[in-house]
């Protein structure tokens, strides 16, 4: 197997594939750009603010739209202002104000557009048809519940398993878990591939592995604000 120093290979592409998805929108980063990575909304402060940097050097209007996730379509957060005028390099301060008719029990997931629409173009380009193209930002918005423990390690509380050909993620904490899609099977080099990065708080999922002779599985989690950290390995129930 190629092996890199201090990394067998599947680990390192692992590893590396992981971070280049979760730190892609900051390497691309252009038109309005949000002063973090990831939307935390607390329930004991009932909103959050986020700054927006309009880093062109043209004036953009700002629109921004909350998106529900499929596994959770709760109406919990509004946004204000929907819309704004940011000037060059100038920022617009964008408040997410939480509406939930009941108290939380468990994390909430949900994700945020951040678009910049450039408005007014030179002189030179007046009379002539142009392309106008928008950048989005896209973030996960996460909301704490009122009295919930940070957790800077929720992966951990996974519970893993793999029966009659099944392997199967349970997450029966309150938080939800964001990790890579792909996982590793050990020993061996047997793999899998979740549905998608995250795992809600009570929820199961279920996917067909490459083997069924392992006895650990190897995932690629993230921090809270989606920074890739070194891979962990969790026991298998058989």
């Amino acid at each position: 197997m190629q092996t890199f120093p201090g990394f067998p290979f599947p680990t390192l592409r692992l590893y590396l594939g992981a971070l280049a998805l979760i730190l892609s929108q900051h390497t691309l980063a252009d038109g309005m750009v949000p002063d973090t990575s990831v939307v935390i909304v607390n329930e004991a402060d009932g909103e959050a603010s986020v700054s927006v940097t309009n880093t062109d050097s043209k004036l953009a209007l700002l629109h921004v739209t909350l998106e529900d996730i499929p596994e959770d379509t709760a109406s919990l957060l509004f946004v204000t202002p929907p819309l704004s005028r940011v000037e060059p390099s100038k920022s617009q301060l964008v408040r997410f104000i939480l509406q939930s008719p009941a108290p939380l029990t468990t994390q909430r997931l949900k994700r945020v557009i951040f678009e910049g629409m450039p408005q007014g173009r030179s002189e030179a380009q007046a009379g002539h048809a142009r392309v106008g193209v928008t950048v989005r930002q896209n973030l996960p918005v996460i909301i704490h519940p009122k009295g919930l423990a940070p957790n800077r390690t929720p992966w951990e509380g996974l519970v893993w398993s793999l029966k009659k050909n099944q392997l199967k993620v349970h997450n029966p904490t309150p938080y939800v878990v964001r990790l890579a899609q792909e996982l590793r099977l050990l020993p061996g080099e047997g793999s899998a591939l979740l549905p998608r990065t995250y795992v809600l708080p009570g929820e199961t999922l279920n996917v067909t592995p490459s083997i069924t002779t392992a006895t650990t599985v190897q995932l690629q989690p993230a921090t809270v604000y989606g920074f890739a950290v070194a891979p962990y390995v969790a026991p298998l129930n058989l």
